[in-house]
């Protein structure tokens, strides 16, 4: 039986989108299945303890249940260093130092800087620095992150390929990103990092989730490749939306499951909205 999970990040309160993802994932694992809670909580500028709390109010509310205890990503920062010192080990990664606006002028300069699924593709300027370079701007506590070395990690990996219910099988195309950055000063692993080290460690054999992480897949999949992790099967699912077709967001108060508790709707009624 499938091992599924639903991994919010505590940045605002949950919305009908959370609630039908939450339940695919319920409904995924079946009976005899594992349903798994994680909170993603890496980002601690922008993360809160009241919206951790929330989320757990929220979805016992609607009567879902999950394995005890809640993996919370922000406990588990040695998990990702371990992955990340195992990529170094290859020779895949490097400190970038550029600033938002050194790429965006970069990117200006080239006048053809290619686009990917996140938008305009790092250019790799700190991928020309010298071993001696890149040591003096750490040594001048210059903010830095780490970058995977997108061509050297896909020709290691070779082609790589998984399974969604929706798309059959997919080619992985992780280059169309670039040199993706795997952590910052100030959020020591990214998303892409820790949620592939989270749902081999938790036993994950299907991801459901949005498809709007569908594009995402090919970095995780390169990344399970580069660190010997197992591939689960994917599902991602249709998203819902408002009113007028726009995809629905955590600032959209309107559409909060807190919210419609304080209106007065029940579970049920959210639950029939969503579709469950």
């Amino acid at each position: 039986m499938p091992t599924t999970r639903f991994a919010p990040s505590p940045t605002g309160y949950l919305h009908l989108g959370h609630a039908y993802s939450a339940l695919f994932a319920a409904r995924a694992a079946g009976t005899g299945g594992r349903y798994i809670l994680r909170i993603e909580d890496i980002d601690r500028a922008r993360c809160r303890p009241e919206f951790t709390a929330s989320i757990l109010e929220d979805l016992a509310w609607l009567g879902l249940r999950w394995e005890q205890p809640v993996r919370r990503q922000s406990e588990h920062m040695d998990d990702y260093a371990k992955a990340l010192a195992q990529l170094d080990a290859m020779g895949l990664i490097y400190p970038c130092f550029c600033t938002r606006a050194d790429i965006a002028r970069e990117i200006a300069q080239s006048g053809a800087a290619p686009h990917g699924p996140d938008g305009p593709v790092y250019t790799g300027i700190c991928r020309r620095l010298s071993a001696d370079e890149a040591a003096g701007h750490q040594d001048a506590g210059t903010a830095f992150a780490l970058r995977l070395r997108m061509d050297a990690a896909a020709a290691r990996a070779g082609p790589l390929f998984w399974r969604d219910a929706e798309a059959g099988e997919v080619r992985a195309r992780p280059e169309m990103f670039g040199d993706v950055v795997l952590a910052r000063k100030d959020t020591p692993a990214s998303y892409h990092l820790a949620v592939t080290v989270d749902d081999s460690l938790q036993g994950i054999t299907l991801v459901t989730r949005g498809n709007d992480l569908f594009a995402a897949t090919h970095i995780h999949r390169l990344l399970q490749a580069l660190l010997g992790l197992p591939t689960p099967g994917y599902h991602h699912h249709r998203l819902q939306v408002g009113e007028s077709g726009e995809r629905l967001a955590k600032r959209d108060r309107a559409a909060t499951l807190r919210s419609l508790r304080e209106a007065g709707r029940t579970p049920s009624e959210v639950r029939a909205i969503v579709g469950f």
